[in-house]
């Protein structure tokens, strides 16, 4: 048997709990939007899910095609999130781990989260990760709007759950985890958004 680093990769943890509750069960269609070099896709690759991602980097696309060779090259695109061609409705799971903090402005925000949301099918999970303020307000800088200089010394577009709970509302999403936040001391903070698609 494999041992743990082995067969589920350098996970999430928290991408790790939703497989635990069993958010995404076998034979499920589950799409990472902006999936990197495929470090949340290794135990769903080992397990035969139908797997797909997006990133706008060519080279993490290329690295996980390597990880994927008996999946077709189309499974795995080069594509901003907010001009992705996959359809509409056609994802059981779509993960989105660390990549909205990147948008430079409200705008880009909507416009990379409504991308990500628009192929989740009714009854969906969509999984998110990212920086937030919660926790820290008293030490990050804002830049402009909502772009912040953290105490880690980046820069990031961050949400707070009056944000959140709003573009969940105009989602029609419904949370299935309350929010959960992880502080890095000094560093940042991380939060986790977890919503269902309503039917």
């Amino acid at each position: 048997m494999p041992d743990l680093q082995t067969q589920f990769g350098p996970i999430d943890i928290y991408l790790f709990d939703q497989l635990l509750k069993g958010r995404i069960p076998p034979g499920s269609r589950v799409l990472d939007a902006g999936c990197g070099s495929g470090r949340n896709l290794v135990y769903l690759l080992r397990e035969g899910f139908e797997v797909f991602g997006v990133d706008v980097d060519p080279g993490a696309i290329a690295a996980v095609r390597e990880l994927a060779p008996h999946l077709p090259a189309r499974n795995f695109r080069d594509e901003a999130l907010e001009a992705l061609t996959f359809d509409n409705a056609s994802f059981d799971f779509v993960i989105s781990s660390a990549v909205l903090h990147f948008a430079r402005d409200d705008r880009e925000f909507e416009a990379m989260l409504l991308g990500s949301w628009r192929p989740l099918k009714p009854g969906g999970i969509f999984f998110c990760r990212l920086a937030s303020t919660i926790g820290i307000e008293n030490q990050v800088e804002r830049i402009e709007g909502r772009r912040f200089k953290l105490p880690d010394g980046s820069t990031r577009y961050l949400v707070d759950e009056e944000l959140l709970a709003d573009m969940g509302a105009r989602l029609d999403g419904e949370l299935v985890d309350p929010l959960k936040t992880t502080v890095v001391q000094n560093q940042r903070s991380m939060t986790t958004w977890v919503m269902r698609k309503r039917a």
